[in-house]
């Protein structure tokens, strides 16, 4: 599901436009009458070239999620490496958008743009071929410094070709062609998972991309931001990014070898210490990525908890339910991804609607209920009637979830944006949107902790129950990995393998049920915090 909040690296992007009518570009318009020159085509190409290339960045955070079982069954993939085929694209997407902005900035939208869409289609390549899982994780890892480049100056290329309410049409029509990208995303590639293979999704990127970069090249301006910083942070970028990753590593590998393992220790240590040193870094730099001076402000930081608690919950819920309906229910990849729609469906159709209760009700009031909300939409999830029915199990819940975050998302972006001065907004807006991605990076690493010992936990208890032989379950799990990872066996299933195979199910739907309570913990915290430190309505 695509991110509602929005990018915006230049909250005043007619400062030192090129796109706008220079002498020169009208000299050169008057002097080419073709069809490509009239400027209303240029901008509609240009806001077409944005779409596209947002899309592809949007419908690869969610479409591989549907994936991740076909991908397990053909590389043999452990439950860590499918983590990291999901948290490798987000580490470096939300640790480097921000510079990734200010790169745009300096050196010009289209430059930064076409080079990140072009390094986002090489990765995309790679992985569709990519033999293993090492090599499949290394090229999702590509992929997200490629959306680092171009997601951000997306929003700053409509900023710049766009003025006055055309600017804001265009950013809802950019927006409102996310979300819908971004809901069917999932079911698209849930259809050519099943139709052809995993392998397609990414491969399906190669003529997005084409079409993205003709388009840019033919009408998009190499704008500049006049005042933009002539040193990019790279150290603060670098720090984060290190620091992301280690810690995820090591609650990654914490769901296999237990918090006390020294690999585990170390890795998290190194990852708190490298996190501290990214805050140290922004404090003395001249122009940090992140300036910590907005979060003086009571409102934005209250704001960012709850963004961060809130997609936590999110991230987590979106990255097992996939799984859980394909291995435990037996759905197929195409309606895996057809049963996560309701959350977009309504964030999509009902945000406009909703918009307008910020300024009746407040935004302490909204950020307090829609969280709250969301959190029964999560618990929903874990209550024991929610099995193999998607009508009366899943999609209640479901709609429920959706309906908190559509109450959530407007004032979020609302408070964020009012909380710090006017040239801080894209800043502000830029560091929300980042902490979102983290969320979800984060999500997959400690909701896999839970998913995995609440698994394996269920799971012993169940065979206990079914009082499967102790020496027949080792053998009964082994010919089940084999199933799993696709490989052939000629022995029909025996006794114990059947109810090993039932057993399997049911610890993986207790699994989701642990990791929905977590999450609905979490909105529900995410609440109480708005409560706490958002304004209230004067």
């Amino acid at each position: 599901m695509a991110d509602p909040q929005v990018l915006d690296n230049d909250p005043h992007p007619s400062h030192g436009v090129a796109a706008q009518a220079s002498p020169c570009d009208e000299l050169i318009i008057r002097a080419q009458p073709t069809a490509l020159d009239s400027p209303c085509r240029r901008k509609r190409l240009a806001l077409a070239a944005t779409i596209l290339g947002s899309s592809m960045a949007f419908i690869d955070g969610s479409v591989v999620n549907v994936a991740l079982p076909a991908i397990q069954s053909e590389l043999r993939a452990s439950v860590a490496s499918m983590q990291w085929i999901v948290n490798a694209y987000l580490l470096f997407l939300g640790s480097l958008v921000l510079v990734g902005g200010s790169m745009g900035d300096k050196l010009g939208r289209r430059t930064v743009f076409i080079a990140g869409v072009a390094v986002f289609t090489l990765a995309s390549a790679a992985c569709g071929l990519a033999p293993n899982a090492g090599s499949l994780i290394a090229g999702r890892a590509v992929q997200g410094i490629g959306a680092a480049l171009f997601v951000p100056s997306s929003l700053a290329i409509i900023g710049a070709v766009f003025d006055g309410e055309e600017r804001g049409r265009a950013i809802g029509t950019w927006a409102g062609v996310g979300a819908i990208t971004s809901a069917l995303g999932p079911v698209a590639g849930g259809l050519l998972v099943d139709a052809l293979s995993w392998r397609a999704i990414f491969f399906l990127n190669v003529p997005l991309a084409a079409a993205t970069i003709a388009l840019a090249v033919l009408s998009v301006p190499n704008s500049h931001k006049p005042d933009a910083p002539q040193q990019l942070d790279w150290p603060g970028a670098l720090s984060a990014a290190a620091g992301l990753a280690a810690l995820t590593y090591g609650l990654t590998e914490a769901s296999a070898r237990g918090f006390a393992h020294p690999i585990v220790l170390c890795a998290i240590g190194v990852g708190v210490l490298v996190l501290a040193a990214f805050v140290m870094i922004e404090a003395k730099s001249r122009d940090p990525m992140m300036p910590l001076e907005v979060f003086r402000s009571r409102d934005f930081t209250g704001a960012n908890l709850v963004t961060l608690l809130l997609y936590f919950g999110l991230g987590g819920a979106f990255f097992f339910l996939p799984f859980t309906l394909i291995r435990a229910h037996g759905y197929t990849a195409t309606e895996a991804g057809a049963a996560l729609l309701p959350v977009p469906v309504i964030i999509g159709s009902l945000s406009r609607l909703t918009g307008g209760l910020t300024t009746r009700f407040g935004s302490q009031a909204l950020l307090s209920a829609g969280p709250c909300i969301a959190g029964i939409g999560f618990a929903m999830l874990a209550l024991p009637f929610v099995r193999g029915s998607f009508w009366t199990g899943f999609f209640p819940a479901l709609v429920v979830l959706g309906l908190g975050m559509t109450i959530t998302v407007a004032p979020l972006t609302t408070t964020v944006m009012a909380s710090v001065p006017g040239h801080r907004a894209g800043v502000a807006s830029g560091i929300n949107n980042a902490v979102a991605r983290v969320a979800s990076l984060l999500a997959v690493a400690v909701l896999g902790i839970v998913f995995v010992w609440s698994h394996n936990a269920a799971l012993s208890a169940r065979l206990d129950e079914l009082h499967v032989p102790h020496d027949a379950r080792q053998t009964a799990l082994l010919q089940l990995d084999a199933q799993a990872h696709a490989v052939a066996t000629d022995a029909p299933p025996t006794h114990s393998q059947t109810l090993a195979a039932q057993a399997e199910a049911d610890a993986i739907i207790d699994a989701l049920r642990a990791v929905a309570l977590v999450s609905a913990a979490c909105a529900f915290a995410g609440a109480a915090l708005a409560f706490a430190t958002i304004e209230p309505r004067k």
